[in-house]
């Protein structure tokens, strides 16, 4: 089962695996002709209804493997506007092939004959609400007609997440889907195709994975804000994860950490708000006032330069085991991580680290022993762990569910990253993204976008790396440049 965001992702990343949308799309008609052939005999009429998506697309590219049935193409709208390149490509075809096509522009020009078989492909995964004109007055027509219905992918007008429709949905006899089920489709006969999507590209983390686009219209706040909590012993750990954030897409990001260290951390990045404590380092003394400050903000990054004084590990316990909200846990704060934490907890240890938490890992583990660890320490802390590493795996915890760990693997970064600081970049980057992202999304497109900024300013050397040196490149790398790969 898939759910209809996670479909668009592995998509995406199958084509950075060298499947482009294309070839999946020429996969896609082929099913559906085959269920056509299924329910119809030779000869049959057939009536393919395309809208100007992908789907429309499928459905163009079923008319040419139909070649034995009396089949007729309605596009609704105008070929021109078909809205990606493969699908108008695929309706091209056909028009210059001389198959027999319709325009639909107008509701009432709408005519599909008297057809066997009715091939419903206008409106795929993506679409939400009410089908608009003039999909809704064919969506009546294809439901009052005789003939045998066949949907791709989803029946147009239902969301295939829910299974809900919000206005007029076609009543499908069959349903060919691609890749793997939809959660919204239990009430119809469906037909799974295999179209070719490598595994890979549901295991590792890709382009795919990546935020959004921030919508223009945008307000400052809506991109998140994050405290960072750390500093004393060390000051340019916190500095990283906060500027790191900045860099990541979050509005505002505020430091706090010891007044000894303040101006220092603050010299870093003159954005950040550094808001100081009066100690040389953390105790539970300064626990009240955290927990209101963190309570202002969106996500908490608690760990980065904090260091290993036992005063700081019980005032690390105790803002964990009293705050809720959402945390992402590096560096020295997780060798103290409650494990009944109400907070949303995102932990980024090496494999030191892990074991600091109960793994049983060494660093060269081979990838079995290093997920099969990481998904336990998940269930352990209830929580989204990345194993940090040559390549990092995600895992969260969804046994709460009945649906077992999720795993993912990153393989992007380079051997120049194994220099100090870049863990607190990442640190960073998964605050800001776990600020407007659910956790495991958030940690998955935050250890892909670290690894392809710290290749970036690697720029193909194995040496020479500084931390800093990913800040620059986290911005093109969260926009997906330079990340055409898994």
């Amino acid at each position: 089962m898939i759910t209809t965001a996670r479909m668009a992702v592995v998509d995406h990343n199958a084509a950075a695996l060298g499947v482009p949308r294309r070839v999946l799309m020429e996969s896609s008609g082929r099913a559906v002709a085959d269920v056509v052939r299924a329910v119809a005999d030779s000869g049959d009429a057939v009536a393919v209804v395309c809208g100007r998506g992908d789907n429309g697309g499928d459905g163009a590219v079923a008319v040419r493997h139909l070649g034995e049935f009396d089949v007729t193409a309605h596009l609704l709208g105008r070929s021109e506007t078909i809205s990606t390149e493969t699908a108008r490509a695929n309706w091209q075809a056909l028009e210059r092939a001389e198959a027999v096509t319709r325009v639909v522009t107008d509701s009432r020009a709408i005519d599909l004959g008297d057809p066997d078989v009715v091939i419903d492909a206008m409106l795929g995964t993506g679409a939400r609400g009410a089908p608009r004109e003039p999909s809704a007055t064919v969506i009546r027509t294809i439901n009052a007609s005789d003939a045998t219905i066949v949907s791709v992918d989803v029946p147009s007008g239902v969301d295939a997440d829910t299974g809900r429709a919000a206005g007029d949905a076609v009543d499908p006899d069959r349903v060919v889907t691609f890749h793997d089920n939809k959660p919204g489709l239990d009430a119809y006969d469906v037909t799974v195709a295999d179209i070719g999507i490598p595994a890979a590209a549901e295991r590792f983390v890709g382009p795919g994975d990546l935020p959004a686009t921030r919508s223009p219209t945008a307000h400052k706040g809506d991109a998140g804000e994050v405290l960072v909590v750390g500093g004393g012993p060390y000051t340019g750990a916190p500095a990283l994860a906060a500027q790191a954030a900045m860099r990541a897409g979050a509005d505002l990001v505020r430091v706090a950490c010891p007044r000894s260290v303040a101006r220092e951390v603050q010299s870093f990045e003159a954005g950040l708000i550094v808001e100081p404590f009066d100690a040389d380092h953390l105790t539970t003394a300064q626990i009240p006032g955290l927990l209101d400050r963190a309570a202002a903000h969106d996500v908490a990054v608690v760990g980065p330069g904090l260091g290993a004084a036992e005063a700081t590990d019980e005032a690390v316990r105790e803002f964990l085991g009293a705050y809720d909200g959402r945390t992402v846990v590096d560096a020295d704060a997780l060798r103290v991580v409650p494990e009944d934490a109400d907070a949303t907890l995102v932990c980024t240890p090496h494999a030191g680290e892990a074991r600091a938490m109960g793994a049983s890992i060494l660093s060269d583990a081979d990838r079995e022993t290093r997920e099969r660890e990481t998904a336990a320490l998940a269930e352990r802390y209830g929580a989204t762990v990345i194993l940090k590493g040559r390549h990092d795996v995600v895992t969260t915890d969804s046994t709460a569910e009945g649906e077992g760990p999720s795993t993912r693997i990153s393989r992007t970064g380079t051997a120049a990253m194994t220099v100090g600081g870049t863990g607190d970049v990442l640190a960073g980057v998964t605050g800001a993204l776990l600020a407007v992202e659910e956790p495991f999304p958030a940690a998955c497109a935050a250890v892909y976008a670290n690894g392809v900024a710290g290749e970036r300013a690697a720029a193909g050397r194995d040496r020479g790396l500084v931390a800093t040196d990913l800040l620059a490149e986290l911005p093109a790398a969260l926009g997906g440049e330079g990340s055409d790969r898994l």
